[in-house]
């Protein structure tokens, strides 16, 4: 872009800065300070509305989505949700805007007339998730008659329903996926230390643990590790699950009190200058493996360690996911769990790996690892109480997941510290840990 004073990449709007506001809150950047950050345009947040007002001469304005999660501040006409605002008009965004039906807008423009079918696949599980996209006359239409003659019509209606729109959403999250998957030296740096600090928060776990803990004890020392270490914050809501939660692949709640002698699935990953961990360990409360338990940890291990083997640059994500499907299916065929290869989705819902970076789900396109992606691997076994196999093997949930970085040499598991095999796990558990003289008064003496 082009200013009175040359040309630029870039521009950022920042708060003004307000002496009483500082004095509150702490103190605010100047625009010089910023320049000196070495960002080309810097102005203040006011300056944003009349910017704005300048996108209609471009033919698109590459975005992403817009997420309702802003509130009003009264009195304030330059806050976010004032920005925003103004930004919608700028671009002519709908009041009443569908991005579901936007995407398959997308999908029947983009497309040429040789990939109908493809296309209309895509259409269609678009469909599936959202029902109601069938209201729509060009997607019903496109739908029921998919012969060449007739995408010629719907793809001409299909520009003019967009016709208004001074934005696209597909591109900018396409050339953010294509930066982000593909991580620089300084990036593998920050996760590194993310990584080692969400290690050692494993380790002390393992050694501290016994069957009186509560999950959100356990919780605690591990992300108690991360501030000893300098990250800021977790990278996501920490899941700590014991026994039947050890089954829900997303419980962050965290409350149980009494694990007894259940296994305990821990998911965490500490934030380190913005940059995500994500490794998980799956320990027995009491120290032991149970035969059952040893019996299914062993197939998950078997499932990541031959998967982080493959994990070799070139390997498609979908071949990975495969190879580590096979070898969960194989283990719970030979225990007798399920009686058919496609069972083993029941007890393995989730896929193996994606990125980590700034988020813990990165952006990335999912093709074919490269070198300098950072990956998790990580395939697991749930098997919730009232599964169809013997009740001996209920509430038995099973994660294993390192984060691999991708390097023409092979991979390089960042993780490894934090022990991985059963016996070594059972090892690290006999330790000695700095908290066991750790013991905190009795809270009901200090209540009057």
């Amino acid at each position: 872009q082009f200013d009175e004073n040359g040309s630029f990449n870039e521009k950022i709007y920042i708060l003004e800065r307000d002496e009483y506001k500082e004095l509150w809150n702490g103190k605010r950047f100047s625009i010089e300070a910023v320049r000196q950050l070495g960002f080309h345009r810097v102005t203040t947040r006011n300056q944003f509305k009349a910017d704005v007002a300048n996108l209609s001469k471009y033919d698109k304005v590459l975005m992403f989505g817009f997420n309702n999660d802003i509130r009003d501040s009264e009195g304030d006409p330059h806050d976010l949700f004032d920005l925003k605002a103004a930004f919608k008009e700028a671009i002519n965004f709908p009041t009443q805007f569908n991005g579901d039906l936007y995407a398959v807008y997308q999908h029947i423009l983009k497309a040429d007339e040789e990939h109908i079918e493809s296309v209309r696949e895509e259409v269609k599980a678009h469909v599936e998730l959202d029902s109601m996209l069938l209201d729509d006359e060009i997607v019903k239409h496109f739908l029921a008659y998919p012969n060449t003659d007739f995408y010629s019509e719907v793809k001409t209606k299909t520009a003019f329903a967009l016709r208004n729109y001074n934005f696209d959403l597909e591109v900018l999250p396409k050339l953010m996926k294509d930066m982000r998957e593909i991580k620089s030296d300084e990036e593998i740096d920050l996760l590194k230390k993310a990584v080692a600090i969400s290690v050692i928060g494993q380790i002390e776990v393992m050694k501290a643990m016994h069957p009186e803990m509560t999950e959100r004890e356990i919780q605690g020392i591990h992300e108690f590790v991360y501030r000893k270490y300098g990250a800021a914050d977790e990278g996501y809501p920490s899941i700590v699950g014991a026994g039947e939660n050890s089954c829900v692949l997303h419980y962050i709640e965290n409350e149980k009190k009494e694990i007894d002698n259940q296994l305990v699935l821990m998911d965490l990953g500490a934030e380190f200058y913005g940059f995500t961990a994500d490794v998980t360990r799956t320990i027995p409360a009491n120290g032991i493996y149970s035969l059952e338990q040893r019996a299914l940890y062993e197939i998950v291990y078997e499932a990541q360690e031959k998967s982080i083997q493959a994990a070799l640059v070139g390997t498609s994500f979908r071949s990975l996911f495969e190879l580590s499907y096979a070898i969960v299916a194989d283990g719970l065929l030979r225990l007798g769990i399920i009686k058919d290869v496609s069972e083993a989705r029941s007890y393995y819902p989730h896929g193996l790996s994606h990125h980590i970076g700034l988020d813990v789900h990165d952006p990335g396109n999912y093709v074919d690892l490269a070198p300098n992606m950072v990956v998790t691997i990580e395939p697991g076994i749930y098997i919730p109480e009232g599964s169809p196999c013997d009740s001996k093997w209920w509430n038995i949930g099973i994660r294993i997941e390192d984060d691999i970085l991708i390097t023409e040499k092979g991979p390089l598991n960042l993780s490894a510290g934090a022990p991985r095999k059963w016996e070594e796990i059972e090892l690290m558990m006999k330790q000695e840990s700095v908290l066991d003289d750790f013991i905190l008064p009795e809270i009901e003496t200090l209540i009057q």
